[in-house]
């Protein structure tokens, strides 16, 4: 038996912890570190210099506990996004219009799901890699995947379609600003150069991750729970579902314009779709009291989902309290410094890949790893380009598995996930994005590629 087989066969096997439980695990793991790793920090200076300097450690204890606390501050902003998100998709299903939507929908579709299945995930994919969708796939999951499971697929194949697809498109990115054009803006490279290899590198992404989503979707496939293929008519419309249905396009129409052209970010997207929810429970002849009872019980619905957003947030304040991000950040550079071409592009594509599991945000990380690593790049013959590859790719793989992403936590309680659940599922497609993302990487000191 192989090692992947084997331990495919353990994960299988072994009775995975309650959510809670494996991040709280977490915290007090990260809490220990505090105590013998050394304390650290890299200043900037006006001239854009930046230097690591040694401070003071600061073992963490009973901060632990603190730490839940500051880390459902730290996250607000998701965690009060999720629970009006979920409140206001509790209204709109309470309305039937959904159901009566997608049944129909799946009538017209019929033979043709897989093409609209590839269809989404190219569209999310392209989002993510032309101006890095990202927060913004949080509600599209809660429209996507009730319609994914009404036509027989598991909420997995939703996620898969529109937060991994996105996910994949960020990861390999031409055109998103908050990867290539803060990278490449810090590493003195022209803005968006080397587009052409970038565009190669999202087409075999994207291409493989829909191949795979079909193959996954094809053996996980169930009958249609609307709409069946046995010659069942599709549930009939009312005029007032309708209009809820119009509503829903228009916040759809809202969403992508207001994300492309104005900028909105999680408070824009938050008041759409609170006014959405009220909008489609007033147009359906809910009273007042009525669209508060709906919206409550649909925050509470996703309460216990919202939460591990803010527990998991909790493990960066902890590292980031007791100093040693920076610490740990710096100690997995220092093995670079004699090395050949390949092996300090590998290094610095596995540091960008452990990096994200600690700081999830592309632009803090490009912050903090690019002023060093773009200039260790020339001492060792590696071209800034590919060094801002290895940070796009870095950025993006890790972030569909680890808990202390709160646009994973928050998508995965828009398709009621079990994040222990998710995570035994897809730490295999991570390893794989992850070594075909090191492949991809390889071009980049073996050939003279444009741009690079």
């Amino acid at each position: 038996m192989s090692y992947i087989s084997g331990l495919d066969v353990f994960m299988k096997k072994t009775k995975v912890p309650h959510t809670y439980v494996i991040i709280f695990i977490l915290i007090l793991l990260c809490a220990v570190a505090t105590w013998f790793v050394p304390g650290g920090q890299y200043i900037t200076s006006d001239d854009g210099t930046v230097s690591y300097l040694e401070v003071q450690r600061a073992p963490q204890t009973w901060q632990v506990f603190s730490a839940l606390y500051n880390g459902f501050v730290k996250q607000a902003g998701i965690i009060i996004f999720i629970l009006v998100v979920g409140g206001a998709f509790w209204l709109l299903n309470a309305t039937g219009a959904v159901s009566a939507g997608i049944s129909r929908f799946i009538s017209a579709v019929g033979s043709k799901s897989k093409l609209v299945l590839a269809s989404i995930a190219v569209f999310f994919s392209l989002a993510g890699a032309v101006f890095g969708m990202s927060e913004e796939t949080i509600p599209f999951v809660a429209i996507v995947v009730p319609m994914v499971t009404a036509m027989g697929y598991d909420a997995i194949v939703g996620m898969l379609i529109v937060y991994v697809a996105a996910n994949i498109g960020f990861s390999s990115a031409f055109l998103n600003p908050f990867t290539v054009g803060v990278a490449q803006q810090m590493s003195d490279l022209p803005l968006f150069s080397g587009m052409p290899y970038r565009i190669f590198c999202w087409v075999i992404m994207t291409s493989l991750t829909v191949a795979f989503t079909l193959i996954y979707a094809s053996r996980h496939r169930k009958e249609p729970t609307l709409s069946q293929s046995s010659g069942e008519e599709a549930i009939p419309l009312t005029l007032r579902q309708k209009w809820v249905l119009v509503v829903l396009l228009l916040t759809v129409v809202a969403l992508i314009v207001g994300v492309t052209v104005f900028e909105w970010y999680i408070a824009e997207i938050c008041a759409l779709f609170l006014v959405m929810g009220i909008v489609c429970g007033a147009i359906f002849g809910f009273s007042p009291s009525k669209i508060a009872d709906e919206f409550i019980a649909g925050a509470k619905d996703i309460l216990s989902a919202a939460l591990v957003v803010g527990l998991a947030s909790g493990i960066i304040v902890i590292l980031q309290d007791g100093h040693i991000v920076d610490s740990i950040l710096h100690g997995m550079q220092a093995g670079l410094s004699k090395t050949g071409r390949i092996t300090s592009l590998t290094a610095m594509y596995g540091i960008q890949n452990v990096i994200n599991l600690l700081i999830p945000s592309a632009t803090a990380k490009a912050a903090i790893t690019i002023p060093i690593m773009a200039p260790f790049s020339d001492l060792v013959d590696v071209s800034r380009q590919a060094t801002v590859l290895a940070f796009q790719f870095g950025d993006g793989f890790t972030n569909m598995i680890t808990p202390t992403s709160g646009v994973l936590m928050a998508a995965l309680a828009m398709a009621k996930i079990d994040y222990a659940k998710w995570a035994k599922w897809a730490w295999k497609p991570v390893l794989v994005l992850i070594v075909l993302g090191w492949l991809l990487l390889l071009p980049t000191v073996l050939m003279s590629l444009s741009g690079f």
